[in-house]
């Protein structure tokens, strides 16, 4: 296996890919993404940082990041969160003992520049479409979509057809 090397940038942006244990539909009911949104609070009010955007769909989650100026520890608090989260689940462990809750990593990008920001802001918030889950993003609950439209950065009908700056785009 390479020997993976994370990008740490004190007060960064990042976006992240986080997903379950093989894939499992972890997040099927707004009940479990209440749970998750919990344990958001939990390490948010211990570890400060500023969530830009989310979805999250049954079987992971995208999100944008803005870290803390002079703070450039995000892997503890993906740790924390995965954590907490686990913590109040009952469920199978494997052979190590470990729950099979999530996938042991999670991709990260450092956004680069506002084009990048843009981007992966659609990216976020066009994967329920990508997924076959909703045919617009205006209809997927789990999403910070709704808060981008009443900022007035998207239509309520965007992303019914893919955007052309997604064509071809894969962060899973």
């Amino acid at each position: 296996m390479a020997d993976y090397r994370r990008l740490y940038i004190p007060g960064g942006s990042y976006f992240f890919t986080v997903v379950t244990y093989e894939r499992r539909p972890l997040f099927a009911s707004a009940q479990r993404v209440n749970e998750l949104r919990r344990a958001f609070r939990y390490v948010k009010k211990r570890r400060p940082f500023t969530v830009v955007a989310a979805v999250v769909l049954p079987d992971h989650v995208h999100c944008m990041w803005q870290l803390p100026d002079g703070d450039s520890d995000f892997s503890t608090r993906w740790q924390m969160i995965k954590t907490e989260f686990s913590r109040h689940l009952s469920v199978p462990a494997n052979g190590d003992g470990a729950k099979t809750i999530w996938q042991p990593r999670f991709w990260e990008h450092a956004i680069r520049d506002e084009e990048d920001f843009r981007r992966h802001l659609d990216y976020i918030h066009y994967n329920p479409v990508k997924h076959g889950l909703v045919s617009a993003p205006v209809a997927w609950p789990h999403s910070s979509f709704h808060k981008f439209v009443r900022m007035h950065w998207y239509d309520e009908e965007w992303g019914r057809v893919e955007p052309k700056t997604l064509s071809g785009v894969e962060y899973e």
